[in-house]
């Protein structure tokens, strides 16, 4: 049987490096995901991941910049509609957030821009259509 010896130094691999490491005060309004750093999958605020299970993963920085890959109008528990969409990012991982704008006027595929990283209610990113959608004659 093989025992580790107390004295023998050895790196904990991962050990959620990234995600529980304050933000730099320059980077409030960015958003941050991390990668593995042996299959190079993105994803947004796991411990593992999703793919290998490999436990060492970097923070970077997105650039803001994804594409609305599914939004539903949810009326339960706020005084009007609110949008909740999933946002496929440019880097490769998914967040979920809002979408300003009327919450009928999301669709999926409609490309959009990270605007705060926090909603003041929910916690959620929020984003905002970089192009503006003109559907009225489609």
């Amino acid at each position: 049987m093989y025992h580790h010896e107390v004295s023998a130094p050895y790196a904990v691999a991962g050990s959620a490096t990234g995600v529980l490491d304050p933000a730099p005060a320059d980077s409030r309004d960015a958003l941050h995901f991390q990668r593995c750093t042996w299959c190079g999958t993105a994803m947004y605020h796991r411990l593992l991941c999703p793919v290998c299970q490999g436990s060492e993963l970097c923070t970077e920085r997105s650039e803001g910049i994804g594409t609305v890959r599914h939004s539903t109008v949810v009326h339960r528990n706020t005084p009007a509609a609110r949008n909740v969409s999933l946002i496929e990012m440019a880097e490769g991982f998914v967040v979920r957030g809002r979408v300003m704008g009327p919450p009928v006027g999301i669709h999926s595929g409609d490309r959009v821009r990270l605007s705060t990283t926090k909603d003041p209610v929910r916690g959620e990113p929020v984003f905002q259509l970089m192009d503006e959608p003109y559907r009225a004659w489609t």
